[in-house]
């Protein structure tokens, strides 16, 4: 039975690899390397600026080893602006010492491996939340990570590993738990998968970004372990490169490192997916991980472990409760009760910040292991949090990839400089929120006079102002046991037992 998934397709992509001519190059005259340079800056600024077509992106890498010298990277609305973009790089005096070693042609694309609710014939019907990822996959930017990967793969059509012969529903269950591996890799992998098929000569073109070159080898070493990798899928020549701005042309052509400013530092961005190509980390939308397509791999914010505090850091978290306990203080666990979160600090203007969690809460509210995701307000300075709580842990971590895309993030709850940050949530009794905020107050100006006391905050939660969260930072666990023994602390301890609608639920201790 003939069960092709649905496809949407959205921009077309030119991967443009050309050689240059060294030798040529050494001996033009200056004027001519100048021309060259010149129009080349012009060529890159203008592409990188769009200015070529309605809308698109262009990026340009310097790439390694023998199969091309730089790698251009066109997504246009149509295949017309893609030949146009090329042809004029060709009549460039740059353009002139080059040859194309290869390129590659493929479209954007999502699938009926995403969601079945995107093909809906009912558009009304479709979350709104599910339409922005969508259309941020067919209309992708490119990162600004530091190095990127591309590569051609297709899946199998052997006699006996036959993709195309497989139902739907165990090709969608292998494509679940690829992504799944691949949201390993969140926040450390971005990518780009668009579909060749009748475009080029094979079914997928894959682009990988990274800060750090090791990820983009470990991702795609990974999850070849995974059954839809495994056993039906094929690869073709690999090309990696680095990204550098077009002002740098003249570094990159007299053989100085690229980019110039920042050598060794990277940037930040997104990812795509596709209908029976890859699965990649910070690409997986929340209503089944994000699997688009077959994706191979994984991109989606930092990618923490199980547990935010591992190794050493889980024996001081339990001495500390055991601390507490003795104290008549109750601590709650790591991640909370029989929850798990993750917080992460932005200084974002409040609303641009509101309204992109507000969109990927739509996402998570597709997975069952989703409680709650909510921006809190800091009381007295101009900063907010973004708290997302979940039933598992990998469900936390997951998400903490894609939040720590937000924008202006500063910090994530636990890696702070220091001992770190203790953080309480409490639900306030609505008589009581004033006096629990004049209370706040007076306990910080107990701890702006501690030692070792680094900076707290009361956080309110911008759609609920009486659930609150304490976040305090302290340069060592004695430091802030020294307050949890005070009698500031039992006095103010003893009060919140009448003023608030609930025990302090999630706690943090770094």
């Amino acid at each position: 039975m003939r069960e092709p998934p649905q496809t949407d397709e959205g921009w077309y992509a030119l991967h443009d690899f050309r050689r240059i001519d060294w030798a040529a190059w050494r001996d033009a005259p200056q004027r001519e390397q100048d021309r060259a340079i010149e129009e080349g800056i012009d060529y890159f600024e203008r592409h990188e600026a769009v200015a070529d077509a309605d809308d698109g992106v262009s990026a340009v890498f310097s790439a390694l080893g023998h199969k091309a010298d730089l790698m251009i990277v066109h997504l246009r609305p149509t295949l017309d602006a893609l030949s146009t973009a090329e042809r004029r790089f060709d009549r460039t005096a740059l353009g002139a010492f080059t040859e194309q070693s290869t390129s590659y042609v493929s479209v954007t694309e999502v699938s009926g491996y995403v969601s079945d609710d995107y093909f809906a014939e009912d558009e009304e019907e479709v979350d709104a939340g599910l339409r922005r990822y969508i259309e941020g996959k067919l209309e992708p930017d490119v990162p600004d990570d530091t190095y990127a990967s591309f590569y051609p793969m297709s899946r199998k059509r052997g006699e006996q590993d036959n993709w195309y012969d497989l139902p739907f529903e165990r090709r969608r269950e292998m494509m679940e738990e690829h992504g799944e591996h691949g949201r390993e890799f969140g926040g450390r992998v971005k990518q780009i998968v668009a579909s060749s098929v009748g475009l080029d000569d094979w079914e997928w073109g894959v682009t990988l970004f990274a800060d750090d070159p090791t990820d983009l080898k470990d991702i795609v070493y990974e999850m070849r372990y995974d059954e839809a990798s495994a056993r039906y899928s094929e690869f073709g020549p690999f090309y990696v490169g680095r990204r550098f701005p077009p002002e740098d042309l003249p570094a990159f052509l007299a053989g100085e490192a690229v980019p110039t400013d920042d050598a060794g530092e990277g940037h930040d961005e997104h990812a795509h997916g596709d209908a029976d190509g890859h699965a990649h980390g910070d690409d997986e939308h929340a209503h089944d991980g994000h699997a688009h397509g077959d994706d191979e791999h994984a991109h989606d914010g930092h990618a923490h472990g199980d547990d935010e505090h591992a190794h050493d850091g889980d024996a001081d978290e339990d001495d500390i409760r055991g601390e507490l306990a003795d104290l008549d203080i109750y601590a709650g666990k790591p991640h909370g009760e029989d929850v798990y979160a993750t917080v992460l600090y932005s200084e974002a203007d409040a609303d641009e910040l509101f309204e992109e969690v507000d969109g990927l809460r739509s996402n998570f509210d597709h997975y069952d292991t989703h409680v709650k995701t909510a921006v809190y307000d800091a009381l007295e300075r101009d900063r907010r949090a973004v708290v997302s709580i979940w039933d598992t842990a990998s469900a936390a971590d997951t998400a903490a990839g894609f939040l720590s895309e937000l924008p202006d993030v500063v910090s994530r709850a636990g890696e702070e400089s220091g001992f770190g940050t203790m953080g309480m949530f409490y639900t306030v009794k609505p008589e009581h929120r004033t006096d629990f905020v004049e209370k706040f107050e007076t306990v910080g100006d107990l701890l702006n006079e501690m030692a070792g006391h680094g900076e707290t905050d009361l956080m309110i939660n911008r759609e609920d102002e009486n659930d609150m969260f304490i976040a305090s930072q302290w340069r060592s666990k004695d430091d802030a046991m020294d307050f949890f023994r005070s009698d500031e602390f039992a006095d103010t301890v003893s009060w919140g037992r009448d003023v608030l609608a609930d025990r302090p639920r999630h706690v943090f201790l770094a």
